[in-house]
Order: C-alpha cells, then structure tokens, then sequence
C-alpha cells in the first residue's frame, strides 16, 4: 500500500516533475466557441494566438466528479490511499468535484482512505506543496505525513504575479480584490497573490517597479527565513522572465529555479505578458 498524489493542472508542474514524483495529474478544460479541450492538450503560443484579438475570451471548466472519480476509484482499487491538492475553491470548483466523486468511491469501498485539501492558491504554489507530497509519499510517509508536508510548504510559501494589465482579469470575472483597481488601470501596476481569491498584495506605479518589489520581498524573506525552493512563471513572455526575473535571482540565491509557464486556463484571466514567481522559505 502507497500514498499516490493527485493534483490539477493549474500548478503548471513539468511534465518531467510529473513522472519523477509519480504525480498524478487531472486536467482542466478551455471552451472556444466552436470546440473544448484540456489545456495540456494544446500548446501555449497555439493558444494565445487563437485568443488574440478576441473581444470576448474563452471560459475554463473544472474536471467532473467523474474524472475524479474515475482516478480516485483507480487507485484505491490497487490498494493505495489517495491524497489530493487543488486549486483554491474561490478560483474553481475543481475541490468540490474532488469531494464529491471522493464520497462516491467512499460509499463503494468504505475502506478507501481519500484526503482533499484546498490549497487556496494555484499555480507553482500549489505545485510546491503537491511535490512536497509527492517526495514525503515516494519516502514511504503514511497518509497524514503527506497531508502535512504539503500543508507544511503551504503554510511557508508565497505566490506573487504582475501582469501586464488586468483587462483580463476583468473579462474572465476572477479579479478578486483586485476589482478595486479598476477605476486606476492606467495609474497602477499591482502586485498580486492568491489567498482564496486573487488578493492585492501592493501597488506600484510602473511594471518594472512592480517586478523590484516583488524581488524586494522575496530577498527579505530569503535573508530572514532561507528559501528552499523557487519558482518562476511566465505568460508567453519567456524572455522578459529571464532579463527581469531569473537574472535577478540567481544573483541572490544558488538554489535551482524552476521555470513554469503558465498555460490556458491562469493565462486567460491574467493575459500575456504575466510574470511572477513562487517560492517556499525553509522557515515559517
């Protein structure tokens, strides 16, 4: 008997991270007008350049109980126990098809052992704590260990992003907090996290101070609390993310950066040209 760990795929984890931690991942759906598809079924320069121009975006879709159901139901049936971390429940209803198809493989095999948490984050944030999990399982943790190294990293990581505008944001009705802003688009450029919702952190005057405070914060915690895994996202934008990011980081700490470009379902509510980055401290 194992631990298996399943996670969604706005934590945009490497598919090289996937097979080595033997992460299970359930997809996401992006609707067009005229055809839907998991966003890891397309790539992410085919689809901003099917959504350009458009005056009106895409949607996204959580997976159904039903796929949840189907892996949940797979595993347990193997003789292993489940643990699962998701996107915040403020974003998606990707937890609540997670909760329900978990009861309905509960009810069938009473046995099963299921723990599903909120993360109540995305991207690289709920990726840290997944490979957490993911690590703590494949060293043979029982189910509760699991649960709590990746609550563990959750509780010490941060998640900032900056994009280019919040038109997107605006469209695709996930603005959060941030709604406040919207009377200053042209005044402000804030930095943003995700506490549930999609939260204000600060606000700066231009895009470039934006990305120096963000690097601000990360080198205050680094020299207070020690970082001990990093992470950098990107809208279609990989060459701003190495001039103002990576470059930047790599002068403040040795540790290996993770580069993760953001895919369909985050980048049509923040738009190209997002950067940000996440990263757990060693430290609480």
């Amino acid at each position: 008997m194992a631990v298996k760990v399943i996670t969604d795929s706005t934590a945009y984890l490497d598919r090289k991270v996937l097979q080595e931690l033997n992460i299970t991942e359930v997809a996401m759906t992006v609707n067009l007008e005229d055809r839907s598809f998991i966003e890891t079924a397309i790539s992410n320069e085919e689809f901003y350049q099917l959504i350009e121009g458009k005056k009106e975006l895409p949607t996204s879709s959580q997976p159904s109980p039903l796929v949840f159901y189907e892996k949940f139901q797979e595993l347990v049936e193997q003789g292993d126990e489940v643990f699962c971390v998701l996107i915040s429940s403020d974003l998606s209803g990707t937890y609540y098809s997670a909760v329900q198809a978990g009861k309905m493989v509960q009810e069938k095999n009473p046995e099963a052992r299921i723990e599903i948490i909120d993360s109540r984050t995305t991207g690289m944030h709920l990726g840290l704590a997944a490979m957490a999990a993911a690590r703590a399982a494949q060293a043979g943790a029982s189910l509760e260990e699991v649960r709590d190294a990746a609550t563990s990293v959750l509780a010490r990581s941060k998640l900032f992003f900056i994009p280019r505008s919040l038109e997107y944001l605006k469209k695709g009705g996930r603005i959060g907090e941030a709604a406040s802003l919207l009377g200053t688009l042209l005044q402000v450029k804030p930095v943003l996290t995700v506490k549930g919702p999609v939260t204000v952190f600060e606000k700066v005057r231009t895009f470039e101070k934006a990305v120096k405070r963000m690097l601000q914060v990360f080198e205050e915690d680094y020299q207070t609390y020690g970082i001990e895994e990093v992470a950098v996202h990107h809208i279609n934008c990989a060459a701003d993310c190495e001039e103002l990011l990576i470059k930047e980081i790599k002068d403040k700490t040795t540790r290996e950066i993770l580069v993760s470009p953001i895919g369909p379902v985050l980048g049509l509510h923040v738009g190209p040209g997002t950067i940000g980055m996440a990263y757990a401290t060693k430290e609480k």
